[in-house]
């Protein structure tokens, strides 16, 4: 079977001594290490405020283990852990794929920093320029641009008309005095 590597944490009940939060890992370590799993590392994080009642409780002691084993080992742990009447919750990740996920995301952020610290230093200076300054003499002037010939400029001219002329409106807008009129005779 293939071993990979998992994260387990759970919170035990406030109430429950140090003494039996130690038996607890001990028993979840011999579990995994009696099928064939190994305990990386074994984390009391101590007594910690909960986001939200659980079980009645506001505050539980977490706990964290670090594990490579197999998929059966894991489904064995979490077994244990739910019909554990001191464990309020637990969560297990398994961290081979997280590890493959950070990584991925860290090439990516790798060669983002790369492509933007290659900027040409002439970029850079025109970056830092503002574009409201004024030309100075040292700044290259711009060509002047050659008219553009009579020819090309009356096709455009001419086609421009219709278009002006089909948005005037057709009829002149009543005057104000004349609406009130029709408005009087009308009640």
């Amino acid at each position: 079977m293939m071993s990979r590597l998992y994260e387990v944490m759970f919170i035990v009940r406030p109430d429950v001594e140090d003494e039996e939060v130690d038996k607890l890992v001990a028993s979840f370590s011999s579990t995994v290490t009696a099928s064939g799993g190994v305990i990386k590392s074994a984390e009391k994080m101590g007594r910690r405020k909960l986001a939200y009642q659980v079980r009645k409780f506001n505050d539980g002691n977490y706990v964290l283990l670090t594990i490579e084993a197999a998929g059966a080992t894991i489904i064995e742990l979490s077994r244990r852990l739910r019909v554990t009447e001191q464990v309020i919750k637990f969560i297990t990740v398994r961290m081979d794929e997280e590890e493959k996920r950070l990584a991925k995301v860290r090439a990516l952020r790798s060669a983002h920093r790369k492509v933007s610290a290659e900027q040409p230093a002439a970029a850079v200076e025109t970056a830092r320029t503002p574009a409201h300054a004024p030309a100075h003499a040292s700044a290259p002037v711009p060509a002047p641009v050659a008219a553009a010939p009579a020819a090309a400029v009356a096709p455009v001219a001419a086609a421009a008309a219709p278009v002006v002329a089909a948005a005037a409106p057709a009829a002149p807008a009543a005057a104000p005095a004349e609406t009130a009129d029709a408005a009087q005779a009308s009640v």
